[in-house]
């Protein structure tokens, strides 16, 4: 038992490392029109985004529901199947679908490419999923669930951005472009905040959702079981989910922001402000349903639901379609990984004699 929990204490600091890489890989989301619009420098604006990550984790403190949490935690795979394979399965499951989503959204990172990390979590349990447990052991609803707000989420952010961008230039159409400026360099500040905190909300709940499967699997496996209307997350847990993707979104992914500021579409700050509202409102409404949606997608289609109010030229459409391959292809590719990581991590634990039952 105490082997256990030293591994259980090693497979959440895991956890927590990818929810590090999950702020530094999409710190890009939070800071790039902000940043790409000069409104603040990169340095001011990452501690910025990282303080509203932060404060993603008060609203626990009234009672409010971690909906995206159990989602990730017992709306993709079964948890009574884990559980009842005994807790060494359940350490090297989850390790596997941890591998699977940071080698991904590494490679991505590398590549400068705007990919999800919700969905490369997603995969990544999916993968390990169906070599160790088979299809029966998925929940088709809540997968499914995922995969239709892949296309929709993109499509709400563009639509709501759009909206903001075209009322915002009817409000102003009677003011210079200098006042214009000045108004809109202010309130991208509470856009961006806005979208931070709607970052935190969302993702950092993925991982909690996974450290207490982990626990629950294991240590905690005596204590109440989860049901279907109750996913008790420890608070310590958010507290640490919450730093830890605070932290990496300081550390920043400046590849990434190059590619969503400056390359995607030119942006002013209006359009920063219509970008970031229209994501940020689209996340925190869909967390609130339970969905782990992808900020990365929703940013990017709000970002060129702006650019296009100035007509299809002013969105730079290879770019987009960069994009969209890595979309398409971050669940399998994860869940590839993962499905590996696996096999390897099971026949190292045979090696050592305590393979998973």
């Amino acid at each position: 038992m105490a082997l256990t929990a030293v591994i259980v204490v090693g497979l959440i600091a895991v956890a927590l490392f990818f929810d590090f890489i999950n702020g530094f890989h999409d710190a890009a989301n939070s800071i790039a029109t902000v940043v790409s619009t000069r409104v603040l420098a990169p340095l001011v604006a990452v501690g910025w985004a990282a303080f509203f990550n932060f404060i993603a984790a008060a609203p626990v403190l009234w009672g409010s529901e971690l909906r995206v949490a159990a989602t990730m935690g017992k709306g993709i795979v079964e948890f009574p199947a884990l559980q009842a394979r005994g807790p060494a399965f359940v350490l090297v499951f989850i390790f596997a679908a941890l591998v699977g989503a940071i080698l991904w959204n590494l490679i991505t990172w590398w590549w400068g490419l705007p990919s999800s990390s919700s969905h490369a979590l997603a995969g990544g349990m999916i993968g390990a999923c169906l070599v160790a447990i088979g299809p029966s052991g998925l929940v088709a609803a809540g997968i499914w669930k995922i995969v239709l707000f892949i296309a929709l989420s993109p499509i709400i952010g563009m639509v709501l951005g759009s909206m903001n961008m075209v009322a915002a230039a009817w409000l102003v159409r009677r003011s210079t472009p200098a006042r214009v400026d000045r108004w809109f360099r202010r309130l991208q500040l509470v856009s961006a905040a806005i979208f931070s905190y709607s970052h935190g909300t969302n993702d950092a709940q993925k991982v909690m959702g996974i450290i207490t499967v982990i626990l629950y699997g294991t240590v905690w496996a005596d204590r109440a079981l989860l049901t279907p209307n109750h996913f008790p997350v420890p608070f310590w847990v958010v507290l640490l989910c919450q730093a830890a993707i605070a932290l990496g979104t300081l550390f920043g992914g400046w590849r990434i922001v190059k590619t969503m500021g400056h390359n995607l579409t030119k942006l002013q700050p209006i359009g920063g402000f219509c970008a970031e509202t229209g994501g940020g409102v689209t996340i925190l409404a869909l967390a609130h349903a339970g969905i782990p949606v992808s900020t990365t997608h929703t940013i990017t289609g709000a970002i060129v639901g702006v650019g296009a109010t100035r007509g299809t030229r002013a969105v730079r459409w290879g770019v987009a379609g960069r994009i969209i391959w890595a979309w398409i292809l971050t669940m399998p590719a994860s869940a590839a990984v993962a499905a590996v990581a696996y096999f390897a991590t099971r026949a190292i634990v045979w090696a050592a004699g305590g393979a998973p039952s």
